[in-house]
């Protein structure tokens, strides 16, 4: 449990959807947020100012400079040294509020390690930027009866839904396959940092009316918006689809699948290689591939650039592609230079 210091939350305590006694339960919570990008780093930000007892970061990826216009837990030093984002947001947060307890975990959440990452979560919070994790949250959600708030921003648009098991439809519901065809990204329309901040401000509302019990007072709507349009939109999502192969039929094909071994990431000109599982030891990696290219390494991450491509290598042998979305080119500079 965080630190019981209620004069820290003073201000907090005095609105009465919350008071003294919400506060002792935001205290005694446990939260989780599933990517730490612009709408993660918003969430994390705010929960933990808000004063939640224990805060799960879980993210795959390294802070880049790019990040910084809109994730907003982030500085120069940490592009700079290219830091995991789950180090850095977990480094930033404690001194926000050293009175909660902040795990950051650098990792890519599969079917493998989604119930082990996620267990002793009282909600779950979407800031992936890809409908396969999405899907996963959904299944680990409605098997465990576990709330979870999706969110999403691209350009000036932005879209969230509260999904509480057992009430009302699941994500499956709304979307029963991943959408098809061109997606836009960040990298193809951009982001307003505002858009993301909004969305990720609507989501830790929702959070907080989930943690401190008054469910009545969730929105219950499919919302999305366009803070450049000038638009706004509120729809009642209906009921449970008929069927639904995960609210209905507990179908939990994502929860019960074994990972892909690399993945294209949204928008990034990358592709992500997870097939090795055995730890690497980056001074024996920088003696070998240092003939071959510029290396540099810190703890966290090795980074080997070949031109156009550049390699970003976590311990646990998983790596980013930079430089391309062809899934052949990366398993083969992976296997070339890391090995199989």
């Amino acid at each position: 449990m965080a630190s019981e210091n209620l004069e820290r939350y003073s201000r907090q305590v005095l609105y009465r959807g919350i008071g003294e006694a919400g506060q002792r339960k935001l205290l005694a919570s446990r939260v989780a947020i599933v990517g730490c990008g612009a709408l993660g780093s918003h969430q994390a930000s705010l929960l933990v100012r808000a004063g939640v007892g224990e805060m799960v970061l879980i993210d795959r990826d390294y802070v880049e400079e790019s990040n910084l216009q809109r994730q907003t837990l982030f500085e120069e030093r940490d592009a700079a040294e290219c830091l995991p984002k789950a180090v850095a947001a977990e480094a930033h947060l404690k001194r926000a509020n050293s009175g909660v307890k902040v795990q950051g975990i650098v990792a890519d959440l599969t079917a493998e390690n989604a119930t082990e990452l996620l267990q002793g979560i009282d909600v779950l919070l979407d800031g992936t930027d890809n409908f396969e994790t999405r899907y996963l949250l959904n299944d680990l959600s409605l098997q465990n009866g576990v709330p979870w708030v999706y969110g999403a921003a691209v350009g000036s648009y932005g879209v969230t839904l509260t999904i509480v098991p057992g009430h009302g439809p699941c994500l499956a519901c709304l979307f029963p396959e991943p959408p098809s065809g061109m997606q836009a990204t960040c990298d193809t329309d951009g982001i307003l940092c505002s858009a993301a901040s909004a969305v990720a401000s609507l989501q830790v509302a929702e959070a907080l009316k989930l943690l401190v019990g008054d469910r009545a007072a969730l929105h219950g709507k499919l919302i999305s918006f366009d803070v450049w349009e000038n638009s706004f939109q509120a729809v009642d999502p209906g009921p449970p689809a008929e069927g639904c192969r995960a609210c209905q039929r507990k179908d939990f094909v994502y929860l019960a699948g074994s990972g892909s071994p690399h993945i294209t990431l949204c928008g990034r000109n990358s592709v992500q290689i997870h097939e090795r599982k055995r730890p690497l030891d980056f001074a024996e990696l920088e003696r070998k591939l240092k003939p071959h290219g510029a290396v540099r390494f810190n703890p966290y991450v090795f980074q080997f650039s070949l031109a156009p491509y550049e390699m970003t290598i976590f311990p646990d042998g998983r790596a980013i592609i930079k430089g391309t979305t062809d899934t052949g080119i990366a398993r083969s500079l992976y296997a070339r230079y890391i090995g199989s």
